[in-house]
């Protein structure tokens, strides 16, 4: 017999923070994502470590076990422009896509610094497979802040439904996940440590189901229907 089990997971994968000199794996973003889970209701939260390419990918073996209504990972690590916790975006994407389809993976949010800076990259990554949007960072972001930008987006779109899943809809989603958050405060900096505001930095790709439709960058509709909010 099977195990009852809710409509909805966040599929949390973490690598350590260090912090500070002290941080002996203390920080976690797994209680903020679970009080999300509480809150929302009918999620389960799934946790792991991940260190380098081969122990995400072990990681995703071990929290993939069962098709959801709507499954959405959450990359918590420090990244760049390139990479997430020590593994290339490239590979990160490829290896998520590989599971989208029968573990129903709609979303992905990269929460970690820079990872949205090139937003061809969230597109390719997307691209061909059920994966639906993605969230991510185009400058560094303060640890907490981060994690409750994240969080709120996580607890829209754990929402959203099959048919949810056009431009439009997907837009005003995020943009009333984010509505709480002034746009032009300050979050972190660039490359340069030159301020970067919220609505500079936060960057959002979708891809609508159906046949012929490709990734693209919302992000300036998302902070528009953001704006009806205020």
């Amino acid at each position: 017999m099977k195990k009852p089990h809710a409509s909805r997971a966040i599929l949390v994968f973490e690598s350590p923070w260090e912090l500070d000199g002290s941080d002996a794996n203390r920080s976690s973003v797994l209680p903020f994502v679970e009080g999300v889970a509480k809150y929302a209701g009918d999620t389960e939260v799934f946790h792991a470590n991940f260190y380098d390419e081969s122990s995400f990918d072990k990681a995703l073996d071990c929290l993939c076990k069962t098709r959801y209504r709507n499954a959405i990972v959450y990359i918590a690590a420090h990244g760049d422009s390139k990479s997430a916790g020590n593994v290339k975006l490239h590979a990160l994407f490829a290896l998520i896509s590989l599971k989208s389809q029968d573990f129903n993976i709609t979303g992905v949010v990269l929460g970690s610094c820079f990872t949205g800076s090139r937003s061809f990259t969230l597109e390719a990554g997307i691209e061909q497979s059920a994966i639906r949007w993605c969230a991510g960072y185009a400058s560094s972001v303060g640890w907490l802040t981060g994690t409750m930008i994240d969080c709120a987006i996580l607890a829209a779109a754990s929402r959203l439904k099959p048919a949810d899943f056009t431009t439009e809809k997907m837009v005003k989603c995020f943009g009333g996940a984010i509505a709480p958050f002034s746009p032009t405060t300050y979050i972190g900096k660039d490359e340069k440590e030159d301020p970067v505001a919220l609505e500079d930095s936060l960057q959002f790709v979708v891809q609508p189901s159906g046949q012929g439709h490709k990734a693209k960058n919302v992000s300036a509709a998302v902070f528009e229907e953001q704006a009806e909010y205020h």
